[in-house]
């Protein structure tokens, strides 16, 4: 899983409120398990004017011109700024995969359906929890200034914007530890491979009945 320690991103305003995992990446899309290859496909119901399907070729699709994925000036986004209860729905894991393929390491909203919000971490995306009336100003500084960005920093718990406001944010030690290192759940679970190989060893030793 990739770090995360500080990023000064792009931002791209995601206005809905309550956009489901289904509206994130669509059930058709549901199919592969590699957790790469769904960016293109990220919000595609809303993104592109035809229907899609696995292995379409994006350069002979129909981009919505009213899709804000699709304005020039959000491309390269890396912060995405929401409304309220993002991700509700189904539990699909392929929502933040697809998030984080497009591009995406921070999701920003004042509230984040619960189990996309710890998917979210799994996968090495920060999702934000911010008070409804701060992201209302930052909807508004976004759409008064072309290329706006924010800076995250991960270990100071702070959102930054370009004017110097800060806010904080929560997030618990754990979940911090994980992405501050990189750490999914495989890598937690490796980083005691010694430990574990010892007492695969001693168990052979001891129970040798089991390994028959």
């Amino acid at each position: 899983m990739q770090k995360f320690t500080q990023l000064n991103g792009l931002v791209c305003p995601q206005y809905r409120a309550n956009v489901d995992t289904d509206a994130i990446i669509h059930k058709q899309f549901l199919k592969s398990i590699k957790r790469a290859g769904f960016g293109p496909n990220l919000f595609d119901e809303w993104r592109y004017l035809d229907h899609g399907e696995p292995g379409m070729d994006k350069s002979k699709r129909q981009p919505n011109p009213d899709f804000v994925l699709n304005f020039p000036r959000f491309k390269g986004a890396q912060v995405l700024l929401a409304r309220e209860n993002f991700g509700c729905g189904s539990s699909r894991e392929h929502a933040p995969w697809a998030l984080e393929d497009y591009g995406f390491r921070v999701v920003i909203a004042p509230s984040f359906a619960d189990i996309f919000f710890n998917n979210c971490y799994k996968n090495g995306l920060l999702p934000i929890v911010l008070a409804a009336d701060t992201v209302d100003k930052l909807f508004q500084q976004c759409a008064a200034s072309e290329g706006y960005r924010l800076n995250v920093d991960l270990q100071q718990q702070t959102v930054t914007t370009p004017a110097g406001e800060s806010f904080v944010f929560d997030i618990t030690d754990f979940r911090k530890h994980c992405l501050l290192n990189g750490l999914d759940e495989i890598g937690l679970t490796l980083a005691h491979a010694e430990k574990i190989k010892a007492f695969e060893a001693q168990r052979r030793l001891t129970q040798p009945w089991l390994f028959a």
